[in-house]
């Protein structure tokens, strides 16, 4: 009796340290929910505005305008409708300048000309010429004004000749010699003046279309720009209409204020296509031009890194009450079904893996991303009830919560400093720059792809894109 009584006692004790050894170290093993696709996605902003001002300098114009007049830039060989031939030759370059007048600012355009005309004299009596003619000679310097408007692209003229100063005294060829001569010089002119101020206006306005510069501007800012080649994260500009002020002649440029309604849109992946028409850009005349803009930028966050940062947070700390406490080792993070999975691999009371699911938000005053409605895996909490009641409880979840949370500082700040390189003084091309500030950051919301998460945030500043000169 004595000896199965002390048989029972032993087999009691025992079962007794047994349990006592299994829940001081129990094994859990429950199903790990495994990672979804998904694709990568593309956010379009609400419209921005970019300033575009056009600065093309009037030594531009001059050198063109030289170009397209050169020689001889007009000629009248018909007598019989004004009894007068004439050729007019380009003597010299043409030099172009600001003119500040009374009228205002207008382009003042300097012509030094040859003149050759051949002037008629006499009647036709009876079928018989009695007709003499004489050639003259002119080298005298043009002086005309030009007002300038925008149309359809193209800064259009409107020119007047002022003035006609001779260089020489105008001569005629009688008996072979030159003699001078000015009573006809007057009507002479008067023949070919609008012909001149005609020619100033087409040379003015076919030098000064601007719209195949700016439309190779618009074209490369454009064309997408990576800003992580790491997380493959684009931005794309996105052309809705242009606008433009009437031009202002400054100083030795004209100037033209244009801006350009715009999405900007962030992008991870593959490089999108530009979404850039030119056909499709319509330049609408408006007062002013917005300077302010929003931008949307992706702020980046691989789960692989959102996993490290989680894992430091939670060195040194233990998770229970009295002898029942576990350490988490390393976290995992990744998607599934619209939510983030969080792994913790555990040691101390208990041991494996238990995984749990939230949904990722935005703290805006610390900067950063903490799990809403942090649960357990609907088997871990399963297995957890049979094994480890303890670790399932609320309490202790709450503080385990405290811990799933890191900083997107540094992410937020890495994502402005590569907007802010396209900021200062870039030029994509010969003769265009962009510059800009940015201000006040605000959060707009976190997506999910299947390798990372992408807080989007709105940036408020102004851009401007210069375009110098004339090709």
């Amino acid at each position: 009796m004595l000896k199965s009584l002390s048989i029972l006692i032993i087999s009691l004790t025992t079962l007794a340290l047994t349990t006592s050894c299994s829940s001081t170290s129990q094994k859990i093993e429950a199903l790990k929910p495994e990672p979804d696709d998904a694709v990568p996605l593309t956010y379009t902003n609400t419209p921005s505005y970019i300033n575009l001002p056009v600065s093309i300098k009037l030594k531009d114009i001059e050198n063109q305008t030289n170009t397209l007049l050169n020689g001889l830039i007009y000629e009248d060989n018909n007598i019989e409708d004004d009894n007068i031939e004439i050729k007019v030759w380009k003597q010299a370059p043409i030099t172009i300048v600001n003119d500040h007048g009374k009228e205002g600012e207008k382009i003042k355009t300097v012509l030094p000309l040859k003149i050759w005309a051949k002037y008629r004299i006499g009647t036709k009596t009876m079928g018989v010429d009695l007709y003499k003619t004489q050639e003259f000679n002119l080298n005298g310097v043009v002086t005309l004004l030009s007002s300038v408007n925008l149309n359809n692209w193209r800064l259009s003229s409107k020119t007047t000749l002022k003035s006609l100063d001779w260089v020489e005294s105008p001569t005629m060829t009688v008996f072979g010699k030159n003699m001078p001569v000015t009573y006809l010089i007057n009507p002479a002119v008067s023949l070919f003046k609008s012909k001149i101020e005609k020619s100033i206006d087409t040379a003015i306005e076919d030098s000064m279309d601007f719209k195949p510069n700016v439309m190779e501007a618009l074209s490369k800012i454009c064309t997408p720009l990576e800003m992580s080649e790491t997380y493959k994260s684009w931005l794309r500009i996105v052309p809705i209409e242009a606008y433009s002020t009437n031009a202002k002649l400054k100083n030795d440029s004209f100037l033209l204020n244009m801006g350009m309604k715009c999405n900007m849109e962030t992008s991870i992946g593959k490089k999108p296509e530009s979404k850039f028409e030119a056909n499709k850009i319509i330049l609408k005349a408006v007062d002013k031009i917005p300077e302010q803009i929003s931008a949307n930028i992706a702020a980046v966050s691989t789960y692989q890194e959102a996993s490290k940062l989680m894992t430091t947070n939670f060195v040194g700390q233990e998770f229970g009450s009295g002898s029942k406490k576990v350490k988490v080792q390393n976290v995992a993070i990744w998607h599934k079904e619209g939510k983030l999975v969080i792994a913790l691999d555990l040691l101390g009371s208990v041991n494996g893996t238990i995984y749990l699911t939230g949904i990722p938000q935005y703290n805006d005053t610390t900067k950063e991303i903490y799990f809403d409605k942090l649960d357990y895996v609907l088997d871990t909490k399963s297995k957890l009830m049979r094994t480890a009641n303890w670790l399932a409880q609320g309490i202790i979840l709450r503080k385990i919560e405290e811990s799933c949370r890191y900083s997107i500082k540094q992410n937020l700040d890495e994502a402005k400093q590569s907007m802010m390189t396209y900021l200062k003084n870039y030029s994509p091309m010969p003769g265009v720059f962009i510059n800009g500030k940015m201000e006040d950051i605000q959060f707009q919301k976190i997506e999910l792809t299947n390798q990372a998460m992408i807080a989007f945030i709105k940036v408020n500043g102004n851009i401007n894109v210069a375009i110098d000169g004339l090709k």
